[in-house]
Order: structure tokens, then sequence, then C-alpha cells
């Protein structure tokens, strides 16, 4: 009988082609929208400048902040500097680097020479790393000048290395980082995401099963109700690991996805899909009509990939989000993957994962069979 239930339920979601939009094609757009936008930000940083001293130290300064890695300049000799200054007052532009007459003269007298950064009030974000690298340069600046000060007063190399030593050093170690990108974020987090989206199909298919009056002629078989959800909840296990597979294979191939540890990996996508699964069952028993089904299914999926941080890093999220997303098994799918995938970690490392997504599917299940009998008797009446 079973076995009957799971070949029904396999035609079925093999004829309903909405179904591979939702869990395949959906997905896969929005992997490479949000993987093309973000995964290839150009990383470097453009900065505009306006060179009204025309000197050879001028010159000389440009040419050192355009041998600073990360960073390129540029200048628009169509504008004058006033019709630039206004294009950032009108919120045209961020940014002017500009190098005023009387640079150069400074400069060789060993005078402290200005130079002026316009920015957009507005923008203090995409100019920071703008401002960062004209600080460190007057710092680099300084450090040469008092050097060059201690050779003239006779100090040897080593006695001006120690006084330039800073008393502090703050070193920047990254740990369990071995492939960090945006598509590491982007391909687990739309995976986990539109997993959830199974239930919708699962839903349907209960509804036209209560709905065609199937329900009512299994009565008349000896098939108990447990034999009835494992036989619809089988097949969409099975949509689900194909849906996984598909779409973290696609970035793996496509966008280069470090994907860790493989068994690691199929036993959180496993968890996730029972996770997924069993609370379709649980929503599908529940639900009165399918327009209330598929509201729920939004709530679930939507709120979910929000507060477990799907679409962005959870470190991003306020205190508050992160609190609520602890409770949601898309964090823990996301993080579990996230942990193989970034921070090279295996079973002993995701076991948390595993169990409280197997939880929640576990919990749908029982929940979705003591639910059954009310929405049995629903389809005979």
């Amino acid at each position: 009988m079973i076995k009957s239930i799971i070949r029904k339920e396999i035609q079925v979601v093999l004829k309903e082609k909405g179904t591979f939009f939702w869990l395949f094609l959906l997905p896969i757009f929005f992997i490479v929208m949000f993987a093309s936008i973000f995964g290839n930000a150009k990383d470097t940083i453009s900065i505009r400048y306006f060179d009204q001293d025309h000197s050879s130290m001028s010159a000389g300064l440009v040419k050192q902040l355009k041998n600073i890695p990360g960073f390129e300049l540029t200048q628009d000799r169509s504008l004058s500097l006033k019709k630039q200054i206004d294009k950032i007052k009108n919120g045209k532009s961020t940014s002017l680097l500009v190098i005023p007459k009387g640079y150069g003269d400074k400069t060789s007298a060993g005078e402290q020479a200005e130079i002026q950064l316009y920015r957009d009030a507005a923008e203090d974000t995409s100019v920071a790393p703008i401002k960062a690298l004209l600080e460190n340069f007057s710092a680099g600046s300084r450090e040469m000048k008092i050097k060059q000060t201690l050779i003239s007063l006779g100090q040897d190399d080593n006695q001006v290395k120690k006084a330039l030593t800073p008393p502090l050093l703050v070193k920047d170690i990254k740990e369990n980082a071995s492939k960090l990108n945006m598509v590491s974020q982007v391909v687990p987090g739309y995976t986990v995401m539109f997993v959830f989206f199974i239930m919708i199909t699962m839903i349907r298919n209960f509804l036209k099963d209560k709905e065609s009056g199937m329900l009512s002629r299994l009565r008349s078989t000896p098939m108990k109700s447990f034999h009835y959800l494992i036989g619809m909840w089988v097949p969409n296990i099975l949509v689900v690991l194909t849906q996984s597979a598909v779409l973290l294979i696609f970035g793996k191939v496509v966008y280069d996805l470090h994907l860790g540890d493989p068994l690691s990996i199929i036993l959180i996508v496993v968890s996730l899909a029972i996770c997924g699964t069993g609370l379709g069952l649980l929503l599908s028993v529940l639900v009165k009509s399918e327009n209330q089904g598929v509201a729920f299914v939004q709530i679930i999926t939507m709120g979910g990939a929000v507060v477990g941080g799907l679409w962005f890093p959870y470190d991003f999220l306020p205190t508050f989000a992160q609190v609520i997303g602890k409770f949601t098994p898309q964090y823990w799918a996301q993080q579990g993957l996230q942990d193989v995938m970034i921070r090279g970690a295996h079973i002993g490392g995701i076991w948390p994962t595993i169990l409280i997504l197997m939880a929640f599917g576990l919990v749908g299940l029982v929940f979705a069979s003591l639910r059954f009998k009310k929405f049995f008797n629903s389809g005979i009446s």
C-alpha cells in the first residue's frame, strides 16, 4: 500500500510542471542574480582627483597613490573644480581629492602641505576606504620625514628603526576561513530557502486527494493513516534531495563553490529534506485551503530566510533578529552548510545541526499523525 502511494505521489510531482519552476528554476535564477551582483563586485576603489598645482611634486603624489593596490585614480579634465564639487553637492558624485596650488612649493620647503578631500556627507560608508587610505598615506609620509630628520642628526639605521617601532602591534589573524566569499553565502542560503517551497506542492497534493475523494476510497482499504503519511512523505524527500544536489552542484560548477566534506554536506541535506517535508506534512493536514497553505509557507519561508541569515550574513542582523533566528531550521541549516564549506567542519562539528533539523521534521510527522484523523474525516464528509 505504501509503495502504491509513493508511486502515485511521484507521478503527480513529475506531472506538475510548476514544481520544477519553484524548486529548480527560480532558486537558480536567484543564485545567478545575487552571485552576479555581489560575487563579482568591483574590488578596486576609484579615487577621483583634481590637480590644481600641476607640479612635479603633485604628479609624484598621484603616482604614489596609484601604486597602492586596490585603488585607482581618475580625473575628469572636462569639468572645472567648481562643477565637480557641485556634483558632490547634488549627490551625483561621492568624493573628490583636490591637490591645491602651492602643494609642490610647501613640500619642497619641508613645510606642511595640505590636500583636500571633498565628500558627500551622506556617503560616509563608501568614502571611508578613501579616507583611511589618505590617513595611512599621511602617517607614512610623517614617518618618512621623522626618519630623514633622525638620520640627519647622526642616528644610524638601527637607532632609527628602534625609534620608529610602535610600542603596540595589532596582528590580524583569520581563523577557519578557507573559502569565504559572497557565493558561499548565496548558494547555500538560497538552497535552504527554496527547499521549504516543497511545502506548497505537498499541501496541494494533500488537498487534491481530499477533494477528489481519494481519501474516501482509501478508507475502505486496510491502510493505516501512518502508511498514507509515509507514502506522501517519501517522494517529497527525494524531490528535495534532488533539488539540493542540483543547486549545490550548480554552485560548484558555475561559481567554484567550495563544498568541503561531502559526507557532512550529504547528512545536512538529508536532515534538511526531512525537516522541510516534515513541516510540510504538518501544514498539509492543518490548512483548510490552498491559499491558506501558501500564505503559511510564505511566512515560514521568507520569515525564516530573513532571521535565519539566508539573505545576508547572520552577523549583520540586529540582536533581536539573531535571537529569533536561532529558533528557525533555516538558521541551523545555513550555519551547518557554512561550517562545512567555509570553516572546514566535519561530522563532529555539525551534529547539533543534524539533530535539530531531524527534530523539526519528526515533530512535524508526529503532529501530522495526530491531526490526520480529523483531516481524513473532513475528506469523507
